[in-house]
């Protein structure tokens, strides 16, 4: 616990506007790619292919696109900020994988690489001094 307390008095002190910006912008990105694997399933069937014969496949499917819309949400106002990325950490990871395991996309693997980079940063950041998270700390 002090460790959070301490990296949450660095944040707040080092808090900036793009970095919130940033956030944000993160957060919206995993919600529409939440809507997208939503509308369009097969996608995310596509996707899951190459690791289709191991037991969890129909588990992942059901996971990655709510995880996405609740996670993003709750990312972009910056609420349980840490939580919803650790949430998010299992997903961006299996998706730099499956990039290796099935056919290889540049595309698709520099932004899995990218969003876990960003997620890894906000894990450890937090939410930031322009969020949620601080205005109900302060309410207290």
């Amino acid at each position: 616990m002090p460790t959070i307390k301490s990296l949450n008095k660095w944040a707040n002190a080092h808090s900036y506007y793009p970095l919130d910006l940033l956030r944000i912008a993160l957060g919206v990105f995993l919600f529409i790619k939440g809507i997208n694997f939503i509308s369009n399933s097969q996608v995310l069937v596509d996707l899951i292919k190459p690791v289709q014969n191991l037991a969890g496949s129909m588990i992942v499917i059901h996971y990655v696109a709510p995880a996405h819309l609740v996670g993003g949400v709750l990312i972009a106002f910056g609420l349980l900020t840490r939580w919803s990325v650790t949430a998010q950490l299992p997903l961006l990871i299996g998706a730099v994988l499956i990039n290796f395991l099935g056919e290889m996309n540049a595309a698709n693997l520099i932004i899995a690489s990218v969003i876990l980079v960003l997620c890894i940063f906000f894990l450890f950041y937090g939410s930031g001094k322009h969020s949620v998270d601080y205005y109900l700390k302060m309410q207290q």
